[in-house]
């Protein structure tokens, strides 16, 4: 568990940030009145969640491996983030329509079918709590494997 302290860190601190986005979009609009832009404007999320992953295997380099990293160190530190996170997403997303924005799922699900988009019974069907917590499950999976990847190459040592 002591191995793996700055990884649940920031495992708590990447799904901070994700409650803290979801109430930022929340508060302008993007859930209700301006639900036709929330398909395009939620991406925006990705800067921050980039971020957090940086910060944290920067973190891990300086203070677990006394400032060398390689690669597969870096990669395997995102990847337990990522396994935390997306065990923790449940959780997270349960939160969030709960609590954050309880008129979500009805006002998309009304924007679906009103633009054409989909059927009622789609929409249904594919915006509710069951449907969103297995999709930010493989998402948090995906994603995290793909950033861990990707930022793990500028965070390693130059000489590892």
């Amino acid at each position: 568990m002591k191995n793996i302290r700055i990884e649940i860190k920031w495992a708590l601190i990447f799904v901070l940030m994700m409650l803290a986005w979801m109430m930022m979009e929340k508060s302008l609009g993007w859930h209700d009145e301006k639900i036709s832009q929330h398909a395009t404007l939620t991406n925006f999320v990705a800067i921050p969640a980039i971020a957090v992953y940086v910060f944290a295997l920067l973190d891990k380099k300086k203070n677990f491996y006394q400032g060398t990293m390689s690669y597969k160190q870096g990669f395997v530190s995102g990847l337990i983030i990522t396994l935390i996170v997306a065990l923790l997403s449940p959780v997270s997303q349960y939160i969030t329509t709960t609590f954050i924005t309880p008129g979500y799922f009805p006002n998309v699900i009304d924007y679906a079918v009103e633009s054409g988009q989909m059927s009622q019974a789609d929409a249904e069907a594919y915006f509710n709590l069951k449907s969103y917590v297995i999709q930010s499950v493989i998402g948090a999976l995906v994603m995290g494997l793909v950033t861990s990847a990707i930022v793990a190459i500028f965070v390693k040592s130059k000489r590892t």
